[in-house]
């Protein structure tokens, strides 16, 4: 991309939502899948840690309902700032409008990447940090998938998460009237084979094709772990009271 950060002044709507002022050890509980993977990442950097760095390059921070962290100023700018200046003490050479396109190794150990022209940076390591496949606009285009997989990496079947809901029928009639009506303080469950599989309250969102906001996303990561997706999204009920 031409600059950096793209994706970060995005998050919590242009606030950045930095982290959760929970316990460390409550972080898993939120993980969908292998969330043991992220133990010792956690257990390495924590919470604290993030704002410790944040307030000590001048992002004082603030903590909202359901112990979620953000910037005072409720600008995602003062924490790309204070990256980039801890970047240029430490004498980062920030490259940018570069697309990268493969990793090269030798004698199965990295010696660096090549880019789209056919240039090669060298370097002993290499970070793959290219996000997922979602905002190509910030350059997530799943290019990372393609280079882990040309190393030998086994890449399963990506599906979407973190995602608005559709409806249909009546109820699809009833979002669109409501079209833009934003709400807090609503429960949210999701039933499958009569069992009560999520719940959560917050915030949500109506659009002109369903609901969206903060529990509806989180919402749809639990749905994407059963095969008989379709089914139950199709039984997917909001209360709200």
């Amino acid at each position: 991309m031409n600059s950096c950060g793209k994706k970060l002044l995005i998050t919590g709507k242009g606030r950045c939502n930095i982290t959760n002022a929970t316990e460390i050890s409550n972080f898993m509980k939120y993980i969908p899948g292998n969330s043991k993977f992220l133990y010792s990442a956690f257990n390495n950097y924590t919470n604290v840690d993030i704002v410790n760095f944040l307030e000590k390059y001048g992002v004082q921070t603030k903590t909202e309902r359901g112990g979620r962290i953000f910037p005072v100023s409720d600008s995602s700018q003062d924490v790309l700032k204070a990256f980039l200046k801890r970047l240029q003490e430490l004498n980062v050479k920030i490259i940018t409008n570069c697309k990268i396109v493969k990793i090269l190794t030798q004698n199965n150990k990295v010696k660096g990447v090549q880019t789209e022209e056919g240039k090669e940076i060298l370097a002993e390591k290499v970070i793959l940090a290219t996000g997922g496949i979602t905002y190509s606009v910030t350059g997530s285009t799943g290019d990372g998938y393609n280079m882990a997989k040309s190393l030998g990496h086994t890449i399963k079947s990506l599906k979407p998460a973190l995602v608005p809901l559709t409806c249909s029928n009546q109820s699809l009639t009833i979002c669109k009237e409501a079209q833009g009506l934003s709400l807090k303080n609503v429960a949210i469950k999701v039933i499958a084979d009569n069992k009560l599989i999520y719940q959560d309250f917050g915030e949500m969102l109506f659009t002109h094709f369903g609901v969206s906001g903060p529990i509806v996303l989180s919402a749809s990561s639990i749905l994407q772990k059963y095969k008989n997706i379709e089914e139950i999204a199709n039984r997917f009920k909001t209360s709200i009271r």
